[in-house]
Parts: C-alpha cells; structure tokens; sequence
C-alpha cells in the first residue's frame, strides 16, 4: 500500500498521505504507476464522453481534457517533455544539457513541441471513442515503466531519476504492456486492431527515446519519465485516429 499511496501523491494532486519515501517504495509506486494511469484515464474519456454527449465540439472536448489531465497531475508530465525537449535541442555536451533541463526555462524547443504535442492530444482526445482514451493514458504510465528498467542508469547522482532508475525488473512493464495490447483490442470498436498497433508502437519508440537519453545524457533524470509518457500517450491517440 506504501508504493501504491506514493504513486498516487506523486502523479495525482490527490490528498493522499505520502509514505516514508525510499529506494524500495519508490520501485513499487513506478510498478503501479499504470493503475493510476487507469484512474485519470476513466476521468478523462469520462471527460470526453460527457461534453461530446452535451453537444460540444470534439476540439472543445479534446481541450478539456488536456486541461484536466494537466490540473490532475499538475502539469509535471508536460513540464518533463518541455524540459526533455531543451535538453535534446542543445548541441552542449552532455553536462551543458543537464543544466538546461534543470533550469526550468522554456526555449523554443519546448514550446514548439508543447504547442504540436498538446494540439495532437486535444483534436484526438475530443473525436476518439473513450475506451481510446481511457487506452491512451494507461499507457503513459507503463512508459514509467520501461524507463526505469534495471539497465538503465540515472543521468545525475540526485533527484527522481537518481531514485528509480534500474528498479523496475524486465517483467514488471512486459506484463503491463501485454495487458494494455490485451486491452487495446477494445479501444475502436469498430476497428480493433488499432489499439494494439498503436500500443506496441508507442512502446518501440520510447525504448528509443531511452536509447537517445542514455547516449545523449547518460541516463534518464525525472524529466525524462515526462517526456516518455507524453510521448506513449500521444502516439496511441494518433494510432487510434485512424
């Protein structure tokens, strides 16, 4: 229960107690970090569902719920694909990257991926069916995930990254990957396959965000979990639009 209240109060603005925070249930609260990606995924297609049903406008749907999801976990996700995004634009060394990551600034970088990645959200968001949705999120967080597999190594001594990165055995984000392909088959009724393709192809292209990370910065830091699960949910909305 430790690593379960833990996710919640890291990745929620949920009033939940957080725990005695270590090494140990740190690793358990990124090995459930996909049962809260349920949760605020049912309240967004929750969301979507009830202002499409009103008769707003998909886009005026699309938008709420990027709203929403920002409010629920106050935006640390997008600020990680802002920062992730500046750091990979910089043609420092490594070290030089890092500092601009850790700066909290917003170079150009950033903004342009916010604006395209946010806007790519809202349109699918509000048009997709919300077992899409609901699909989307949940596999953000098993991006969590793979990023914290046990051979991959913290980009600095300190912070999230330094805490669970290398916590997380090979079966923990199979299992929860098979499960979301599992699941996928259900996100477009009429179209099933999409869910899957779109979930094993969000899953290839974080493992190369994290082979770049890995190369660029020697690690992963918490920015990078932003970046990775943005990414995940951004490509399974896009996938399932098809």
């Amino acid at each position: 229960m430790d690593g379960l209240r833990l996710a919640l109060s890291w990745l929620t603005v949920l009033p939940v107690p957080a725990p005695s925070v270590d090494r140990r249930v740190a690793a358990r609260a990124i090995s459930l970090a996909p049962l809260v990606g349920l949760l605020l995924g049912l309240l967004a297609a929750l969301v979507s569902w009830g202002v499409v049903t009103l008769g707003a406008p998909p886009l005026l749907a699309g938008l709420l719920v990027v709203a929403v999801l920002a409010l629920l976990t106050r935006g640390m996700h997008l600020d990680g694909l802002a920062d992730t995004a500046d750091g990979l634009g910089c043609y420092g060394p490594p070290a030089r990257a890092l500092e601009i990551m850790k700066s909290g600034g917003a170079g150009p970088f950033a903004v342009v991926v916010l604006v395209v990645g946010l806007g790519i959200q809202a349109v699918c968001f509000g048009a997709e069916p919300w077992p899409a949705v609901l699909l989307a999120v949940v596999a953000s967080r098993v991006a969590f995930t793979w990023c914290c597999l046990r051979s991959v190594p913290a980009a600095r001594p300190e912070g999230l990254g330094a805490l669970v990165s290398g916590s997380q055995p090979l079966a923990v984000p199979v299992l929860w990957t098979a499960l979301a392909l599992a699941a996928g088959f259900l996100a477009v009724p009429d179209k099933p396959w999409l869910g899957p393709i779109g979930v094993a192809l969000a899953t290839a292209l974080v493992l190369l965000l994290l082979r770049h990370v890995r190369k660029r910065f020697g690690g992963i830091t918490g920015d990078v979990l932003g970046a990775a699960s943005e990414l995940a949910a951004t490509v399974v909305l896009v996938v399932c639009a098809f």
